[in-house]
């Protein structure tokens, strides 16, 4: 990354476990206030797809989206970003282990996973997610293997906490 502060791109997991499970916004009220401060200074990121998977909850984390996090959201359509995509899927269909259905699930235009990781491969970014590896799964592609694939850094929201000094 040059020297030039770590950029993180979310993955959806993020934003859904820490609502729906550990940082409720009535009991952490700090974690979201640190996710749209860092936010706001171009540390924090995700993309148009995440978000669509967040507004299908149609519950209190969209309405947050909406209002504190929604400028965050970059678009996924770049051409960087695309061609990036491209590379990801075709890596995934040249995977023996995953099922046809595995794969189909992953490539599906509805799908965040592949776009965060393209993303990230594309504007040199490090994925966050709450996925965790599973080189050895034939049913679901985790977000994890593919980023080591790609030589993409990924980290889960506790080690996003520790490096941007989010203390709770």
């Amino acid at each position: 990354m040059n020297g030039a502060p770590a950029r993180y791109v979310l993955d959806t997991s993020v934003f859904i476990q820490a609502a729906r499970s550990y940082y409720h916004f009535d009991i952490a009220p700090g974690f979201w206030n640190a996710m749209k401060q860092h936010a706001g200074v171009g540390t924090l990121l995700s993309i148009d797809r995440v978000k669509h998977e967040i507004d299908k909850g149609k519950d209190e984390l969209a309405g947050w989206t909406d209002n504190h996090f929604h400028d965050s959201f970059e678009s996924t359509k770049d051409a960087g970003v695309l061609a990036a995509y491209k590379k990801v899927i075709q890596w995934a269909y040249k995977q023996p282990q995953y099922t046809n259905a595995a794969k189909d699930e992953f490539a599906r235009a509805d799908n965040a996973d592949a776009w965060v990781v393209a993303y990230a491969l594309a504007k040199r970014c490090v994925v966050v997610t709450q996925e965790v590896s599973a080189p050895q799964a034939k049913s679901k592609i985790k977000v994890p293997d593919v980023c080591r694939a790609f030589s993409v850094p990924y980290i889960d929201t506790f080690e996003l906490m520790r490096r941007l000094g989010i203390k709770l």
